[in-house]
């Protein structure tokens, strides 16, 4: 690997690091919310949780300060390291877009988590996964996410950076699944909500995958991105719970079902789907517009997963019966979100692409 290309990969590797040890940090504290009970604000996963953002944002901040004195002294800034330079604070710094997402997403999160250590204090535990607090630092990670997504799609003439985009868009998927759960305030008896925003935000992530590959393979990368993901955590979340528990002392609840409690809400069908979407995205080479191909394409993607979704959580549950009404009016609900995601997904594929400078194009800030 060369020197200019090390320098890019390091970085992005490791914030990316940081991504994936929230994500270890998140599946450990659910499932210990379910399997040993309420926690305070120090615990191991909390722990996890926070410094894989700290070292999201401690990474992007270097690469901040190394671009603001590149700048400053006069030198090219390469393009390929997180994107093209911006202005921040008039010219106080330059940042590379990428990394001002995931710094900012950062930032977020550390004022969220301040929030949510003054939660722990004024209640003393958290009782549910989908307090205030927590949706704001869920959605904050997702913001430092989407940053590191940037930061690989800007160094996509590097294999490691399409392989990069690929895995992270997979992290993203399995963040959104619990993201989702914010949606258990509309109370529908008939529509699962949560299912169809989970149809919603892995239809465009995966069409962002295609969209951005821009040729045949992209969103089964994605699907199997996240299936790697799933079949990790399925073994790790219920067997991290349970060894934390015997170590600090506490006992497992009497009742827990031997469910790992966030894989269980990602889509398991997610991958022969992907292959699904992929069919329809050759329907371009027959003379339909990219448009309307992926909107059409988000339609079935939202259709299956939708449907799939309720289904999937009546056989992990061990549920009696399937509710096919339910699982009709999700569909329905899930293929008018899933217009929606394909149209988007892939448009934002699109502008991933982007980020990366032309052949030749060292960038100058």
């Amino acid at each position: 690997m060369a020197r200019s290309e090390r320098t890019g990969a390091v970085p992005a590797g490791t914030v990316l690091a940081g991504s994936v040890i929230s994500l270890v940090g998140l599946t450990w504290d659910i499932q210990w919310h379910g399997d040993v009970g309420p926690d305070t604000f120090f615990t191991l996963p909390h722990l996890f949780l926070y410094s894989g953002s700290a070292i999201s944002g401690l990474a992007s901040l270097v690469v901040v300060l190394m671009t603001t004195a590149a700048r400053r002294a006069g030198r090219q800034v390469d393009a390929r390291v997180g994107g093209r330079a911006i202005n921040v604070f008039g010219k106080v710094f330059a940042a590379p877009a990428g990394y001002l997402v995931t710094g900012t997403g950062a930032a977020m999160f550390l004022l969220y988590g301040l929030w949510d250590q003054w939660w722990h204090g004024l209640y003393g535990f958290d009782a549910v996964i989908d307090s205030p607090p927590h949706i704001g630092l869920l959605l904050s990670i997702t913001l430092s996410i989407i940053g590191t997504v940037m930061v690989f799609a800007a160094a996509r003439e590097h294999r490691w950076g399409t392989l990069g985009v690929v895995g992270t868009l997979g992290v993203l998927i399995a963040f959104s699944t619990v993201t989702v759960l914010g949606l258990q305030q509309i109370d529908s008896d008939l529509v699962d909500v949560v299912s169809v925003g989970i149809a919603l935000l892995s239809v465009l992530l995966v069409s962002a995958g295609a969209g951005f590959w821009g040729r045949p393979g992209g969103a089964v990368r994605v699907a199997a991105a996240l299936a790697v993901i799933q079949a990790i955590t399925w073994w790790f979340s219920p067997w991290a719970a349970e060894a934390y528990a015997s170590a600090v002392g506490l006992p497992m609840r009497d009742y827990i079902d031997g469910v790992p409690a966030m894989p269980a809400m990602m889509p398991m069908a997610l991958l022969p789907i992907a292959a699904v979407l992929e069919a329809v995205y050759l329907l371009s080479r027959r003379g339909w517009t990219a448009g309307r191909v992926s909107v059409l394409a988000g339609g079935i993607g939202g259709f299956l997963v939708g449907a799939s979704m309720p289904i999937q959580n009546t056989v992990v549950y061990g549920g009696d019966s399937v509710d096919w009404a339910v699982v009709f009016a999700t569909a329905a609900a899930g293929t008018v979100f899933g217009l929606l995601g394909g149209f988007a997904g892939w448009r934002f594929g699109g502008m991933l692409r982007l980020l990366a400078p032309a052949k030749g194009d060292n960038a100058h800030a």
